[in-house]
């Protein structure tokens, strides 16, 4: 029963990182196509507004913004201005200058690399040599899948800095996420990250003057296929996959999203797809399966060992699962009125009245 349900778990893993590949690398397509004829910062506005209220409403409803606490939601305020708010603009300003959709997903790819070099210092953790030559084999991959697109570029030079700055914007949010002791649901989180960011978008649109969208069909379309997918389920699975795999993992994962773009493009734009592409197809998924099997089979030892050391003799306490510093009591609920004495401990039920005819106070 239990071998059943650890494949069930994988098979869910797996599903929702397939999703998380596809939802994500729309969202390097999606501005393509929509800010052609309008700024940005319109498209974002209104691809983060509309579902900020929904979320909001929704949170309200349930009483997820009280249970979470002032100190959570604050923290997750400032995740939510990297994670979505810095990275959106970044990236969609990198792809508004001219820069291929492909070339940016290539810099954001490289974000794993990023990752494993500050995962020990800044996590304490230890990044293996089969996770390093994963991830070495992934970037090489990645590297040849945009490697033409590299070529034909027409945009200045500094505006690759915008695809830097959009990839540095998700490391800080995924650092700060791991190093915080209060953790959040997934709906709280999304919940607090489109509301600042909505909240952040308006206060630059309208200073910018791009408040005001366009009088089209296609421009509403584009804005909500947006929110439902590169926004909700995206940022959903990427934080639901981060307590789920592992941050080194899940960062390994974005290897898939520069060969899925490049497909997208190739399906939708039209771009050319070539032998070399396919060779970094092969290269990306083959980092990511040494980085993913790694990470499943120390995930699946942990669980196993806190549980053994929770049976011990002389253990009274037990980490809380997914909580870092959380404890839990183990064996310390009073007993219900009516169960028999505890050994060791003699009852006084009725003590007083034998002592009271004895003519002795009783103990």
């Amino acid at each position: 029963m239990s071998k059943q349900i650890g494949l069930l778990h994988r098979g869910v893993t797996l599903l929702a990182a397939v999703a998380f590949v596809a939802t994500w690398s729309s969202g390097f397509l999606v501005p393509a196509f929509a800010v052609v004829e309008v700024s940005p910062f319109t498209l974002l506005v209104w691809r983060f507004v509309p579902l900020a209220a929904v979320l909001l409403a929704l949170a309200l409803a349930r009483g997820l913004t009280r249970s979470a606490g002032a100190a959570v939601l604050r923290r997750q305020a400032v995740i939510g201005l990297f994670a979505q708010f810095g990275y959106c603009v970044f990236v969609y300003a990198a792809i508004g200058a001219g820069i291929a959709t492909g070339t940016v997903a290539l810099i954001d790819a490289v974000q794993p690399l990023v990752v494993a070099v500050l995962v020990g210092p800044l996590l304490g953790l230890q990044v293996r040599g089969a996770q390093w030559a994963g991830l070495a084999v992934g970037a090489l991959g990645v590297l040849l899948v945009v490697r033409s697109q590299l070529e034909g570029a027409s945009a200045h030079p500094s505006a690759y800095l915008l695809s830097l700055l959009a990839m540095s914007c998700l490391i800080v949010a995924t650092f700060l996420q791991r190093r915080s002791d209060a953790q959040a649901g997934v709906l709280t989180t999304l919940t607090v990250h489109v509301v600042v960011t909505a909240a952040a978008l308006v206060v630059v649109a309208a200073a910018t003057g791009t408040l005001v969208p366009p009088p089209s069909a296609t421009f509403w379309l584009a804005a909500g296929f947006a929110a439902a997918v590169p926004t909700l389920a995206a940022y959903g699975l990427y934080w639901w996959l981060l307590r789920r795999v592992g941050v080194t993992a899940l960062n390994a994962l974005l290897f898939l999203i520069a060969p899925a773009t490049a497909t997208g493009g190739a399906v939708l734009l039209g771009e050319q797809l070539t032998v070399v592409t396919l060779v970094g197809f092969a290269l990306c998924g083959a980092g990511v399966a040494v980085v993913m099997a790694y990470e499943t089979s120390a995930s699946g030892t942990a669980p196993q060992a806190r549980a053994t050391r929770a049976e011990e003799p002389g253990g009274c306490e037990a980490k809380a699962p997914g909580r870092p510093g959380a404890l839990i009591a183990v064996g310390t609920a009073r007993a219900p009125r009516g169960d028999p004495p505890r050994p060791g401990r003699r009852s006084t039920r009725g003590s007083g009245r034998r002592a009271r005819r004895a003519g002795r106070t009783p103990r």
